[in-house]
């Protein structure tokens, strides 16, 4: 997710060429990580403050620029606020940044530009962004806790197989012909692991970097991305992931007066899942051809019944934006769930914090 610096260059204005060079030391150094979202949510709360405060939006840019400490997150900030100075929308100086503005983020910010809603618009993808920030800590710490019992077992039963075992060997050997079948395996298998562990140990290396070689190609990934969507348990949990995200912004487009085809081609690039991706891509040709919305969902065998009727509901009465964000909501406690079920409950605290309205700061602002 590189970001791009910008450079003077000949055919800049000379105010502005050095605007750019004049890094001071605060801007000098190197990125362990590049830009994210925790970086996005700390830029979007800063500029609604200044929003909020009544600073206009080339000042508040340039005040977030002096005052930023990241060399690459400064780089951006100029960049916008250069592009902003020259005329541009604010929208459109951040759909030069594709890596760390999505397109859905653009498009609502567009949207709350035409409409003379901006800060309200920051006030929400500050909120959708949080979501974001506390589900994947509440995925990661649900994954952690499984993850941390099979190594540990698996460190168990190699210490009980290599340190263990041998020294059972001589008694067992008196008596082989009576042992089960099941202890002999063992036996044969600590002595495999003791006295040729290098070929083992390269063997585990060569599966390693197999695996990540396969995961590059697009055909591996597309079929790992179905299976999220077809097996039982993980099924219902990546499908809750992705409705809600891909329903919350589409009714915050909706509400927001961006038109159907231009949210759901925002929403593509939202959902990392391929399969799921491809199912957004032909709605939204469905969509474009004069089909209804819910005549999309009703095609599709993976879309929750649940969901089918809602959409089909919305559509019909009118409330489209309503009912997704509902139906997000619904997502979101039900995800909260099925995550504490797994024991997710220290650092994350799962229990009702994505059906909330948002973080503390946000609850600063609406005040």
């Amino acid at each position: 997710m590189a970001i791009e610096l910008h450079t003077p260059t000949s055919h800049e204005p000379a105010g502005k060429a050095a605007s750019r060079q004049a890094a001071p030391a605060r801007r000098q150094g190197l990125r362990l990580h590049p830009l994210g979202l925790a970086e996005r949510i700390l830029f979007t709360e800063r500029l609604l403050l200044l929003q909020d405060t009544g600073v206009s939006l080339h000042e508040g840019l340039r005040e977030l620029s002096d005052h930023e400490r990241d060399p690459e997150m400064a780089a951006l900030l100029q960049g916008l606020l250069d592009h902003v100075l020259e005329g541009q929308p604010l929208s459109q100086a951040m759909g030069r940044y594709p890596s760390f503005f999505p397109s859905s983020y653009v498009t609502l910010i567009a949207a709350g530009e035409r409409g003379g809603f901006l800060p309200q618009v920051l006030r929400q993808l500050l909120d959708l962004d949080e979501r974001t920030e506390r589900l994947r800590s509440m995925l990661t710490s649900a994954l952690s806790y499984p993850a941390f019992l099979t190594l540990f077992s698996a460190g168990t039963i190699i210490f009980v197989l290599v340190g263990v075992f041998p020294k059972f060997a001589e008694m067992f050997a008196q008596i082989h012909d009576q042992l089960p079948w099941s202890t002999r395996f063992l036996m044969q298998l600590s002595e495999l692991m003791r006295h040729h562990w290098p070929w083992l140990l390269l063997g585990v290396v060569g599966l390693v970097i197999s695996g990540v070689l396969l995961m590059r190609r697009d055909e591996v990934r597309l079929q790992i991305d179905g299976l999220k969507l077809n097996l039982p348990g993980l099924r219902e949990i990546y499908l809750q992931v992705y409705f809600s995200q891909t329903l919350r912004v589409l009714g915050m487009s909706l509400a927001h007066g961006v038109p159907l085809v231009e949210a759901l081609k925002a929403c593509q690039d939202f959902v990392a899942n391929r399969v799921f991706r491809n199912f957004l891509i032909d709605l939204r040709r469905q969509v474009t051809e004069g089909s209804g919305l819910a005549q999309g969902f009703e095609r599709n065998t993976f879309v929750p019944a649940m969901v089918q009727q809602m959409i089909h509901t919305g559509e019909r009465t009118g409330n489209l934006a309503t009912v997704m964000t509902r139906v997000a909501d619904y997502y979101d406690r039900e995800l909260a769930k099925r995550l504490a079920l797994v024991g997710v409950d220290g650092g994350g605290h799962v229990d009702g914090h994505l059906g909330r309205s948002g973080h503390p700061h946000t609850q600063r602002h609406r005040a």
